[in-house]
């Protein structure tokens, strides 16, 4: 009588082996193709704490045979990188404010109001999101010097926004369709009107939609350096182009330059992590429909 049952235990005993060392191998497969994809990130990482020597050595090292700042140093005392930091973070955090704020207000109105005009104008604004950038670069730089705006934080921030507009109007209105327009009714019931019921009841439902379209609106302005090398020369020039200048027809300052790299990349990754969970959660918030 002990016989099947124990054939089962067996079975189930080989189940759950065979279930463990598939996870295994799934880690192990995951936890390789990770490192490779990270390793040019964490020579880049070691490098920065090389002494300079060693960073442009004709046999270099993954790892550093000692710890330096120097090239931290360097990075500071060789160019204003402070400032163009400054100019970075200021250029990419008004044109998110700018961009989102826009963008969620085209979205609602497409979602609230929809209709074949609407269609159009939201088709376009794809469209005008799958142009190469390069294309409209020169066009961009003869509107910008035809405004007097070359070399300025505002030329950044107004070409940044006018890009990542239409990404955001697209993102958000997949948040604002999925938000029932009850919400609204019961809101102008209330005594609110259109845009004081968006701000006030739409705009907190939403708040995973509009962080999503912020950070992806950040990184873009802030990982440019196409129109940041076109529009500006020395007040506006922006932390991408100034790292690119270590790199000159005559001479290759590859410690400062990797430390300067690092020190870009900081902000944006602990900002990342530290907003990771809405970044999911808004991704896949419109994913379905019920």
């Amino acid at each position: 009588m002990s016989q099947p049952n124990a054939g089962i235990s067996n079975e189930n005993t080989l189940g759950r082996l065979f279930k463990k060392k598939k996870k295994t191998i799934i880690g192990l497969i995951t936890t390789v193709l990770a490192l490779l994809f990270i390793s040019p990130y964490i020579y880049i990482v070691l490098t920065s704490i090389k002494p300079s020597s060693d960073a442009i050595s004709p046999s270099p090292t993954f790892f550093p045979r000692e710890l330096s700042l120097e090239n931290y140093v360097k990075m500071f005392n060789q160019m204003p990188i402070a400032k163009y930091f400054f100019n970075s973070f200021i250029t990419a955090s008004i044109s998110t404010i700018l961009a989102v704020f826009l963008g969620a207000l085209a979205a609602y109105g497409l979602s609230r109001f929809s209709s074949k005009t609407g269609n159009v104008f939201l088709l376009l604004t794809l469209c005008v999101r799958m142009v190469p950038m390069i294309s409209i670069a020169i066009p961009m730089y003869i509107i910008i010097n035809g405004m007097g705006l070359i070399d300025t934080r505002v030329a950044l921030i107004v070409t940044y926004t006018a890009i990542n507009v239409p990404f955001a109007i697209w993102l958000m209105i997949g948040f604002f369709n999925n938000i029932p327009k009850e919400f609204d009714e019961a809101a102008r019931i209330d005594g609110c009107n259109i845009l004081t019921a968006f701000i006030k009841v739409i705009i907190p439902v939403s708040l995973p939609g509009l962080a999503t379209a912020a950070i992806f609106c950040f990184m873009l302005a802030w990982n440019d350096f196409l129109f940041a090398l076109l529009l500006t020369s020395t007040n506006a020039k922006t932390a991408t182009v100034g790292i690119s200048e270590f790199l000159t027809a005559y001479n290759l300052d590859l410690g400062p330059m990797t430390a300067a790299a690092v020190s870009f990349s900081m902000p944006v990754m602990v900002f990342s992590i530290l907003v990771q969970r809405y970044i999911v959660s808004g991704m896949t918030l419109g994913a379905v429909k019920e």
